[in-house]
């Protein structure tokens, strides 16, 4: 089995050289010492987000803290193809499990999309609150898949928003029910970047669509059944990380 993954804060990591001892305190300290009951001798990742994983062995532990002597660093290379999300808005949790599978498959950013047909409501200080639960997902996400990466949550945009980052991407898919060309016809195995358009439960109204078909986007459909908006962006993901070789 793999190392645990802990998150440390960027300046520490920069800091960081082999033979030298990082603590891990604060929230990731007291979960790697009191919840998962780590001690000296076990080996550990740490990472900054940011592409930074430091390799290390837990040398000493208190109720709440690990002191870590690290042995290897990696800086790992931004991914390429740029793979970002456009994620409609959902009820419930449903949001907050499409950023958990994304995150676990590569993503590298996701923007919370206030659809037309999206029936939660991201206003005000429910807004705010929502947008850090999508943050904390993809940060616990991240490490669950030991990435070095934590995946960027931008701030919910609208539809117009949407269309103008279709109008700029490399390649903009939008996953639609009623569309009639697979993704899998689509070639976008060279492109530098991709936008990828996830609907809501409600689907795409009439005039999303025509924004997004005008703004260039390819509409695509997955296959015969319809999938929920929590399941089919790590879907339609799984197949674009396969064809630009990321997988």
């Amino acid at each position: 089995m793999s190392a645990p993954v802990f998150l440390v804060d960027p300046d520490r990591a920069k800091d960081a050289s082999p033979g030298s001892v990082l603590a891990l305190d604060g929230p990731e300290g007291r979960h790697a010492a009191a919840v998962q009951r780590l001690r000296a001798g076990e080996v550990i990742q740490l990472v900054d987000g940011e592409g930074r994983r430091l390799t290390g062995t837990i040398t000493e532990t208190t109720k709440d803290s690990c002191s870590v002597e690290i042995h290897t660093i990696e800086d790992e290379p931004e991914p390429r193809p740029r793979i970002t999300a456009v994620q409609a808005i959902a009820k419930g949790d449903r949001g907050e499990l499409a950023v958990q599978m994304l995150t676990e498959a590569g993503i590298d950013v996701i923007v919370p999309w206030q659809a037309e047909n999206s029936v939660a409501k991201w206003d005000g200080e429910r807004g705010v609150k929502h947008h850090a639960k999508w943050q904390a997902t993809a940060r616990e996400a991240a490490k669950q898949a030991r990435r070095a990466r934590v995946p960027i949550v931008e701030s919910p945009i609208s539809t117009a928003a949407v269309a103008d980052l279709i109008a700029n991407a490399g390649v903009a898919l939008v996953l639609d029910e009623q569309a009639t060309t697979p993704l899998t016809s689509i070639d976008y195995s060279t492109a530098h970047d991709v936008l990828l358009v996830i609907g809501p439960e409600g689907g795409l109204s009439p005039n999303e669509r025509a924004h997004f078909a005008d703004a260039g986007a390819d509409l695509v459909r997955l296959g015969a059944t319809v999938l929920r908006t929590s399941t089919a962006g790590v879907a339609a993901l799984g197949v674009v990380m396969a064809r630009v070789g990321r997988w």
